[in-house]
């Protein structure tokens, strides 16, 4: 066990404390140059989506049809699954990479209240912050899977223990439970992140370590603001979807008579694709900014509480784990040549299912 005192393991100035939505969406204002590549990064995708859906469907049919079924089998087969590696490894690690320097930008805009020295523009910086710190960037990315794989648990878990309890209704409120642990969790890795890139450490496996704790220590009041960020989706979602399908009905009223059919078809795939672009560019940012901005004010004077600390070392292999690592920085030659990375997994389980 990697014994913790009981102190403060950082300093850092903090230039905004307020965690609600005017701040979320002056912060995405002045960061907004990266929401809009996202924007652009996550269109593209779905439109190339859409010609690998009509190249993979309409190649199986013809092949099939004039060559044999065998033939359009391998190729439905050969086209999925180079669909699926891309999205898992290219597009979500470029969306990766992308995030991380925007959490950059946003950090210093909430530490210091502007990016850098002034002589980097925003991409720039997050560029320069995401190649020193390539490794850490990386070790997040796999961090990132870890967590939902550990929030799909904890709902599961959830939703099996509602089948025990006769209470009408139950499973309703095991829902709304569900949606809020995702909400509180979905941004812990880039969270964590941002920690460390406050705190100026060099050693990014002790701060992820104390950055956990502290997420742990502050699970109420996190899990209040995840409350709001729940209500802000559905909301704001709503409006989105809205603001995006109205012009796909005028444009289909105005169509001829003769192709309205199918032009609705294509108006509403438009409008959807442009609504799912807009939410992950633009929604997901803002509550991120609201997670990160409340968890660095709980933690500004807050000192690490040892019992945490062995509760979670107790409870979670990972985050013992991850303890190691920590001595292994200080003392390199105990270190295995290649050590299996890992921040999270477990331990958000046990802090969830403690609380």
């Amino acid at each position: 066990m990697v014994n913790i005192m009981t102190h403060i393991p950082h300093n850092y100035p903090l230039v905004v404390r307020d965690s609600g939505l005017a701040t979320a969406i002056s912060l995405m204002q002045r960061s907004l140059p990266y929401a809009l590549m996202r924007f652009g990064i996550q269109l593209a995708y779905s439109v190339a989506a859409i010609v690998w859906l009509v190249v993979m469907i309409g190649g199986a049919a013809w092949t099939s049809l004039h060559i044999a079924n065998v033939f359009g089998i391998v190729w439905f087969v050969i086209w999925a699954a180079g669909g699926g590696w891309i999205w898992a490894t290219l597009l979500r690690y470029l969306l990766h990479l992308v995030e991380c320097g925007h959490v950059a930008v946003l950090t210093e805009l909430v530490t210091r209240g502007s990016v850098g020295n002034g002589n980097e523009s925003m991409f720039e910086y997050g560029k320069r912050i995401v190649t020193e710190r390539f490794g850490e960037v990386n070790a997040l990315f796999a961090v990132n899977m870890l967590v939902r794989g550990v929030v799909n648990t904890v709902n599961g878990a959830i939703e099996g223990l509602t089948s025990f309890i006769p209470i009408p209704g139950l499973d309703s409120v095991a829902r709304i439970i569900s949606a809020i642990t995702r909400a509180a969790t979905r941004y812990i890795d880039k969270v964590i992140f941002s920690y460390n890139l406050a705190r100026d450490d060099q050693n990014p496996w002790g701060g992820a370590r104390d950055g956990l704790v502290y997420y742990a220590q502050n699970a109420k009041p996190i899990l209040k603001q995840a409350v709001w960020i729940v209500i802000l989706d559905y909301i704001l979602g709503a409006m989105v979807w809205v603001v995006m399908l109205a012009p796909a009905v005028v444009v289909t009223m105005l169509l001829p008579q003769s192709v309205r059919e199918f032009g609705a078809i294509v108006s509403i795939v438009i409008a959807v694709l442009f609504a799912l672009a807009a939410r992950g560019a633009f929604l997901k940012p803002l509550f991120l900014i609201m997670i990160m901005v409340r968890f660095h004010g709980l933690v500004e004077q807050q000192e690490i509480n040892q019992k945490w600390v062995d509760w979670l070392d107790r409870l979670s292999d990972k985050f013992r784990e991850l303890g190691n690592k920590v001595a292994q920085t200080f003392n390199p030659t105990t270190a295995p040549a290649q050590p299996k990375p890992a921040f999270a997994d477990s331990s958000d389980n046990d802090w969830m299912r403690g609380r």
